[in-house]
C-alpha cells in the first residue's frame, strides 16, 4: 500500500514538473513572426479613424505586439504586403450554423447524416467562413458532438476556421421550433432534441446539462420559427416560468442567454426573464426597445436569413408550404423592424443565421444593413467591436491593438464607402496565422 502511495506521489510530482515546464515555455517572450504593411488601417472601428502607411507587428504567440508608423521590417519576420489595401479587424458573425445548410434535401438529411457527417460538413463550412473574412463566429444551434468537435479542432490548430463560440443544442419547448418536426411518430422519437423540455424545473435541468456538455452560451427558442416544419406560427412557445428558470440557471453558471424570438409576446417575455440578446426580433415594439436598451443587451437582426428565405419561397423547391408561408411574411417585416431599431438606437451585433443562407456569403448582411439606413462604418462596428462585446470577447478581438489576437483582414477598395467590398476578402489572418493571401 505504501509503495502505491509513493508511486502515485512520484507520478503526480512528475506531472506537476512537466506542467510547470510547459507553462514556462509558453511564457517565453514572443518574437516578431509577421509584419503586415497596411496602406490604410482601421485599427479601432469605434473611432472610425483611418491611418495610412502603418506596420502591424504580430508575435509568435498569435497576438499583436505593436502598430508602428511607416513600413518597418524585423530580421526573420515574414512581411505581408497590404500597401495597396484597406486593413481592419477580422469580422465577427454572431449567428451561424456551421454543420448544416438549408437545401432541397433538408428533411432527408436529418435522417441520413450521422453526427460525424455533420462534423465533417462543419469543418468544411468553417474553412469557407474563414476565407470569407470572418475570424470569429457564434454557432447557435447544432449537434453538441459535431460542433464541439469542430470548435476543438480549430482551437487546437488541426483544422482551419474561425474562433467558435458554441451553443450546441438549443433549449426548446417540447415540439417547439428547435425540436424535430414533420416526421412519422416513431422517427420523431429518435430525432427529438436532447434539450427539449416542458416546465420550469425540466428546462432549468436541460440548461445545466447543456452547460455541462460544453456550451459557451445558451441559445433558446422563445418563439416559433420560420423554418420549423409546422404551421405553429412565430409567437411565444416557452412559458414565462420556463424562460425565467432557463435564464436563472444559465446566469448562475456564468453563461449568457440569447433568444431566438420573432413574435412580440415572446420577445418581451424573454427580455423580462433576463435574456442578454434577441436573435431576429421581427415584431419588437416600444416595450421591446425599452428593455433592449436597458443594460448590455443586443439585437442580432439576421437580415440575411429573412432576405434569403424570401428568395427561396418565391423560387420553390426548398421550403415546405408551412415554411414558405411564414418566409413571405417575416422577411419584409424584419426589414421594417431593423429600420425601427435604428431610429431608436438599439444596440446591434452583426449576425446572419448563415446555414439558412449559403456559407461564405455572410458579408451580404452589410449591404442589407446599409439599405436599412445604417452607415458603412456603423455596420463595420456591428461586426467588430459590438459583436466582440456581445460575445464577451472585447479583450480578445474586434479591434487591432497590442495584446489583442491577431485577427486581421485586408480588402481591395474602401469599405467605408462601399460595403460590397467585403464580398471578396483577399487577405485573412486568424490568431496570428495567415489563412489566405491573394496577390
Amino acid at each position: 500500500m505504501l509503495h502505491r502511495v509513493i508511486s502515485f506521489a512520484a507520478a503526480l510530482c512528475a506531472l506537476i514538473m512537466l506542467s510547470t515546464s510547459g507553462s514556462f515555455a509558453q511564457q517565453a517572450t514572443p518574437t516578431v513572426a509577421t509584419i503586415i504593411h497596411a496602406g490604410r488601417l482601421l485599427a479601432d472601428p469605434t473611432t472610425g479613424r483611418v491611418l495610412t502607411e502603418q506596420s502591424i507587428l504580430v508575435g509568435s504567440d498569435g497576438k499583436i505586439m505593436s502598430i508602428e508608423a511607416g513600413y518597418v521590417t524585423r530580421e526573420g519576420a515574414r512581411v505581408v504586403d497590404a500597401r495597396n489595401r484597406f486593413v481592419l479587424p477580422g469580422l465577427i458573425d454572431s449567428h451561424v450554423h456551421l454543420t448544416s445548410e438549408l437545401g432541397p434535401n433538408q428533411l432527408l438529411e436529418e435522417v441520413q447524416l450521422s453526427v460525424s457527417d455533420q462534423a465533417v460538413r462543419g469543418a468544411s463550412n468553417a474553412r469557407i467562413t474563414l476565407m470569407a473574412g470572418f475570424t470569429t463566429v457564434a454557432d447557435l444551434g447544432a449537434s453538441n458532438d459535431a460542433i464541439f468537435a469542430v470548435r476543438r479542432g480549430i482551437a487546437e490548430g488541426r483544422i482551419p476556421g474561425p474562433r467558435i463560440i458554441a451553443a450546441g443544442s438549443a433549449i426548446t419547448p417540447d415540439g417547439g421550433h428547435a425540436d424535430a418536426q414533420g416526421f412519422a411518430p416513431d422517427v420523431l422519437q429518435v430525432l427529438r432534441s436532447i434539450s427539449a423540455c416542458s416546465g420550469a424545473d425540466p428546462c432549468a435541468r436541460a440548461t445545466r446539462r447543456q452547460i455541462q456538455a460544453g456550451a459557451d452560451v445558451i441559445k433558446i427558442t422563445a418563439t416559433g420559427g420560420v423554418l420549423s416544419n409546422t404551421a405553429a406560427g412565430v409567437s411565444q412557445q416557452l412559458t414565462d416560468p420556463e424562460l425565467a428558470a432557463i435564464v436563472q440557471a444559465a446566469h448562475m453558471m456564468g453563461r449568457r442567454v440569447t433568444a431566438h424570438a420573432h413574435g412580440v409576446d415572446g420577445i418581451n417575455a424573454a427580455l423580462r426573464a433576463g435574456v442578454d440578446s434577441i436573435e431576429h426580433g421581427t415584431y419588437l415594439d416600444d416595450e421591446s426597445i425599452r428593455m433592449l436598451r436597458r443594460g448590455n443587451r443586443y439585437l442580432v437582426p439576421t437580415m440575411m436569413a429573412g432576405w434569403w428565405v424570401g428568395q427561396l419561397a418565391d423560387r420553390g423547391g426548398v421550403l415546405t408550404p408551412a415554411q414558405a408561408a411564414k418566409a413571405r411574411q417575416v422577411g419584409p417585416d424584419l426589414v421594417r423592424m431593423v429600420r425601427r431599431a435604428r431610429a431608436a438606437g438599439v444596440r446591434i451585433a452583426y449576425g446572419t443565421d448563415t446555414g439558412v443562407s449559403p456559407h461564405g456569403q455572410n458579408a451580404r448582411e452589410f449591404q442589407l444593413l446599409v439599405e436599412a439606413g445604417y452607415t458603412p462604418l456603423q455596420t463595420i462596428q456591428f461586426a467588430t467591436v459590438a459583436a466582440a462585446d456581445h460575445l464577451q470577447l472585447n479583450t480578445v478581438t474586434g479591434r487591432l491593438a497590442p495584446g489583442m489576437s491577431a485577427d486581421i483582414i485586408a480588402v481591395d477598395g474602401d469599405p467605408l464607402t462601399d460595403v460590397a467590398t467585403f464580398m471578396h476578402v483577399p487577405f485573412v489572418m486568424a490568431r496570428g496565422g495567415v489563412a489566405k493571401d491573394e496577390h
